[in-house]
């Protein structure tokens, strides 16, 4: 079975950047074929990168978070689209909204989403999303403005009425080791109303730890336990759902099988 974690900070892992290769291989070792590096910041970005760009699992999205919306950086918008055309930079984000933590103002906050949405556009990539309490905002700008390769939802945290709406539009739904707590009925409701064609898996590292190792910082080779709940949900084998969510997310990526 391999694995594809669609979602991993490894420059907040660590910052050591032999570390950084080391996490890399421990994931290979248990499946994790592919690894997408997400950046917060351009300047995260940078560095991750360069650490990185010839490991051959490691694949990158490049975009400004909404954390970063006070001080996205000097020139950073043409900064972002030469970044998005390395090689290896497969979509941009993440990006989005995050009401919750209150980053700058909405209206601030929106403008940087909707620039970032653009240049995906221009470039034909897709898009990493980011959502804190603002669904109501992302489902009415992507209507208008996701791009022609779509988006994900990552680290799904909305209800099952919402994943309905986001349905109707070409995105897809990223879930992390939260998935695997008992209480996270929500995410568990919402998985039942998805096709199965429309999800993806992701780390979320250092964050969002599977169950099972609760209280310690997540790590890209626990992504197998998130794809095992998956499995028990869809009530199909651990290599058949691995199978799966493997050549989704290839298809979104745009990357052979």
């Amino acid at each position: 079975m391999q694995y594809f974690d669609t979602h991993a900070h490894i420059g907040l892992i660590d910052d050591d950047p032999i570390k950084q290769l080391l996490i890399t291989q421990e994931a290979r070792q248990v499946g994790v074929s592919r690894i997408l590096s997400i950046c917060n910041s351009l300047h995260d970005f940078v560095k991750v990168y360069d650490n990185l760009k010839s490991t051959e699992n490691v694949y990158f999205s490049v975009g400004v978070s909404p954390s970063e919306v006070q001080n996205p950086g000097k020139d950073w918008l043409q900064t972002l689209k030469n970044s998005a055309q390395l090689p290896r930079v497969v979509a941009i984000g993440e990006t989005g909204l995050d009401y919750y933590h209150k980053f700058g103002d909405r209206k601030t906050q929106i403008e940087l989403f909707i620039q970032q949405l653009d240049v995906a556009s221009r470039l034909n990539l897709p898009v990493v999303i980011h959502n804190r309490e603002a669904g109501r905002d992302i489902i009415e700008i992507l209507r208008d403005r996701l791009p022609p390769k779509g988006g994900v939802l990552h680290c799904y945290s909305e209800n099952a009425e919402f994943a309905k709406r986001a349905l109707k539009l070409n995105l897809y739904f990223s879930f992390a080791g939260n998935l695997t707590y008992r209480n996270a009925r929500n995410l568990h409701e919402t998985v039942e109303v998805l096709p199965l064609d429309r999800i993806l898996i992701e780390s979320e590292s250092p964050f969002m730890v599977p169950s099972e190792y609760r209280g310690k910082r997540n790590m890209p080779k626990y992504l197998p336990l998130t794809a095992r709940r998956l499995a028990q949900m869809f009530d199909m084998p651990d290599e058949e759902m691995a199978n799966a969510l493997w050549e989704n997310s290839n298809k979104f990526f745009g990357l052979p099988n």
